[in-house]
């Protein structure tokens, strides 16, 4: 028991530490009206493992604790991810694993950055649903059908 546990808790903090290190060393392109975080490739991970809900969560709130936007990215984007995350353990099929973190980002993202940014709410849907589509299925979904094949 303490055994799985402790693989439960390594692989959380592996997924945590992956997505705020990609994030962070990225910062130019993970921030912003205009972001593109590839980090959100993680998102589509709880489709195949459940428990990858809690890494991404924690490896968000971690990255957005340097958000040039402060305090609203820390809480908000961090509840996004969760919400996400949650969802995409939900998905009925593999190829809808990636919307979650799509449609969820480009809604509540923008309620906040929008008037951070003076971008109009609907511009900054528009620009946040289109990065988190590129990396969510560009990226993400490919990661997945490799990992779905290695590890189911």
């Amino acid at each position: 028991m303490l055994e799985k546990d402790t693989r439960k808790i390594v692989f959380l903090s592996i997924i945590g530490a992956t997505y705020a290190a990609i994030t962070v060393l990225l910062i130019p392109i993970s921030y912003g009206p205009f972001q593109l975080r590839l980090s959100e490739a993680l998102t589509v991970l709880p489709y195949l493992f459940p428990q990858a809900v809690y890494g991404l969560f924690i490896g968000c709130f971690i990255a957005n604790l340097f958000s040039p936007f402060g305090l609203l990215d820390i809480i908000f984007g961090s509840i996004a991810t969760l919400i996400a995350a949650y969802l995409t353990s939900k998905a009925p099929n593999i190829y809808l694993a990636p919307l979650p973190p799509v449609v969820i980002n480009a809604f509540i993202i923008p309620i906040y950055l929008s008037n951070l940014t003076g971008i109009p709410y609907w511009l900054m849907v528009s620009y946040i649903g289109l990065s988190q589509t590129v990396v969510c299925y560009g990226i993400g979904l490919p990661l997945l059908i490799i990992l779905k094949k290695r590890f189911k």
